[in-house]
């Protein structure tokens, strides 16, 4: 096994691009890794190192899809499974059989009881961030989409992490994960609206002035070769921001950029949680060594519990199944529970220790294929051959892993993924009918203590512009938020008479009833649209800008949908290009307290090629 190369020096990020210069000496530039055999990403034209006034000018193209390229062996890290395994891996028990007949839309079940869930009622947002082209584009078609989503490990769905208050909340989770409830005032809403104040029905500020600046700038890490690293993974705490970076996670200063630690890795991280703990603890998957041309993957078999405040490793586990070494498909934390999955079997730890709390039992024709953490912990459980496969969606109680309550979905669905655990929303594509390689044509509202369906929601793929990926990602979507018993989607982008030709809406279904509930929040000329969280009873959206603006934060109002701006980035021309680089459905976007944090997924040698890249860029308001 050869060996690891040494990780980039743990100094502040590099300094330059188009951001605010700050007294920080430039680090040396991270030194080449050997290729990896991943399939290289697309990347934007070289950046002007100096802003500029906008200039009209044509709007940039999307990026071009990635060549796919055919996964190695055993252990590539996204790998998904071969979907004409006739024998899954044993690993789960077969549900009993209920007497209940099926309905139309799949046999709620309660067989283990209907005590209430673990966790405590709040929104839930999905964080992962969508492989795929720059927003305006059309969905890619379905084959791509699997055979990118199958070689590429990604944590992070959109909004790609956790932020946490500081203060006298001491560090508790606050409205990236969200309640349900408003901030106090009339019917739970804030009476404090407009400037200086907080928006009505939410925790974050209305800036007396939205106008942002850039705040700084992460040089994005070299690699040589024409293939890419994954980098997925990014939260926010009060204390610092948190990026994985090539073998490597680090905290920055999160207003100034400034490096405060690093955690070295042998290997590359796979796939990173979503969720955090209240004291800033999360998990990771990664392999044990650097890939190299010789051997191209060494399996995501490293389990790590991370603590985001301090900077620190609590722990590092392993799965067998025999003697053989799982390759692990995802990891998510709800309360003081890690756990992983896969097609091979799984695992779940205490965060805090790494204390092992239990497995998925092992039958002839079962697995737990990934979990869905956060405020509940959710299990999609694959029972039966890939032409005959039946989904059971199980919340678990996350210190026993005993079953809570089961919904067994429609025979013949073959994927599904969790939206959120609490509300329970799984998307599905039934019967392939979404054709456009989003992995969703309904959406299921599901009850966490009896198991039975609320309503079903079709969402016809020509028509909304969310992705979901549950063919190995089970907590892996994006453009979508969940709260107070809503869920929010934007549509496709349609022809406009407006100056730009395109724009796109955010609509709301109400999750007890499964209807629209009126109203739409749009876009604006030019711009596209995407929910990133709930702040309370309200939505946070991000407007990916025209060629000739920058892009803004704004806060919905649950009921009436009216939008409050409360960021707005520069309309200089290198900043643009930058932001618009990190599209919706290809990066991380974190927002929180007047900051926007853009993230890439991937490292490769094309930042080399084209110029100045950037892992992650910052920005923020005055106040």
């Amino acid at each position: 096994m050869t060996q690891p190369p040494p990780p980039p020096p743990n100094e502040p990020p590099q300094q330059g691009g188009f951001g605010p210069p700050q007294d920080q000496p430039q680090p040396p530039q991270p030194q080449p890794q050997p290729g990896y055999g991943y399939p290289q990403q697309p990347q934007q034209p070289q950046q002007p190192q100096q802003p500029q006034q906008p200039q009209p000018q044509q709007p940039p193209q999307p990026p071009t899809a990635p060549t796919p390229q055919a996964p190695p062996g055993y252990g590539y890290p996204g790998q998904q499974p071969n979907p004409y395994d006739q024998q899954p891996n044993p690993y789960g028990q077969q549900p009993t059989a209920s007497g209940q007949q099926p309905n139309p839309y799949g046999q709620p079940q309660n067989q283990y009881g209907q005590q209430p869930g673990y966790g405590h009622p709040q929104a839930t947002v999905p964080m992962y961030p969508q492989v795929g082209g720059a927003a305006g584009g059309r969905k890619p078609n379905t084959q791509l989409l699997i055979i990118v989503s199958a070689v590429v490990a990604m944590a992070l769905i959109i909004g790609g992490g956790i932020w946490y208050s500081s203060g006298k909340d001491g560090g508790k989770k606050d409205d990236t994960a969200g309640s349900s409830g408003g901030t106090g005032g009339k019917d739970g809403k804030d009476d404090k609206g407009g400037p200086g104040g907080t928006t009505s029905g939410g925790e974050e500020k209305v800036p007396s002035d939205p106008s942002a600046q850039v705040l700084f700038q992460i040089p994005a890490p070299q690699v040589k070769g024409d293939s890419s690293i994954v980098v997925s993974g990014s939260w926010l705490t009060g204390k610092a921001y948190v990026k994985s970076g090539v073998a490597e996670i680090d905290g920055y200063d999160p207003a100034k950029g400034t490096k405060l630690w690093t955690i070295e890795l042998p290997g590359p991280v796979c796939h990173a949680s979503p969720h955090a703990t209240d004291n800033g603890l999360t998990a990771i998957v990664y392999e044990p060594a650097m890939p190299t041309k010789a051997e191209p993957s060494h399996g995501c078999s490293q389990v790590a519990a991370l603590d985001l405040n301090a900077g620190k490793k609590l722990w590092t586990k392993t799965v067998k199944s025999g003697d053989r070494l799982i390759s692990l498909d995802n990891v998510t934390v709800s309360a003081e529970t890690v756990a992983v999955g896969s097609t091979s079997g799984g695992a779940a730890f205490n965060i805090s220790d790494g204390k092992t709390l239990w497995a998925p039992k092992a039958t002839d024709s079962c697995y737990d294929a990934g979990y869905g953490g956060g405020p509940k912990l959710v299990a999609v459980r694959k029972c039966g051959s890939y032409d005959q496969r039946q989904l059971h969606v199980q919340t678990i109680d996350p210190k026993s892993g005993k079953v809570i309550s089961e919904y067994r979905m429609s025979d013949g669905i073959e994927y599904a993924a969790v939206v959120s655990t609490d509300p329970l929303v799984v998307a599905a594509d039934v019967g392939d009918s979404a054709g456009d390689g989003s992995g969703i044509s309904d959406f299921f509202s599901i009850d966490n203590k009896t198991g039975r369906l609320r309503t079903r929601i079709s969402a016809p793929g020509d028509q909304y512009a969310a992705r979901c990926d549950g063919i190995t990602k089970i907590e892996y979507c994006t453009g979508l938020a969940v709260g107070a018993d809503r869920l929010y989607v934007p549509t496709e982008e349609d022809d406009t008479s407006g100056t730009y030709g395109r724009a796109n809406e955010i609509v709301a279904f109400d999750l007890a009833t499964g209807k629209m509930t009126g109203g739409r929040a749009d876009s604006g000329d030019g711009y596209t649209i995407t929910p990133l969280r709930m702040d309370g009873s309200n939505l946070i959206a991000y407007k990916r800008p025209p060629y000739d603006k920058g892009g803004q934060i704004v806060s919905i109002d649950g009921d009436s949908l009216k939008q409050t701006t409360l960021l707005e980035n520069p309309a200089t021309e290198s900043v643009r290009d930058a932001e618009t680089s990190m599209s919706p459905e290809s990066s991380e976007i974190i927002y929180a307290r007047g900051r926007l944090y853009l993230s890439a997924l991937y490292a490769d040698e094309t930042a080399s090629t084209y110029g100045k890249e950037y892992l992650a860029l910052a920005f923020g308001t005055g106040g």
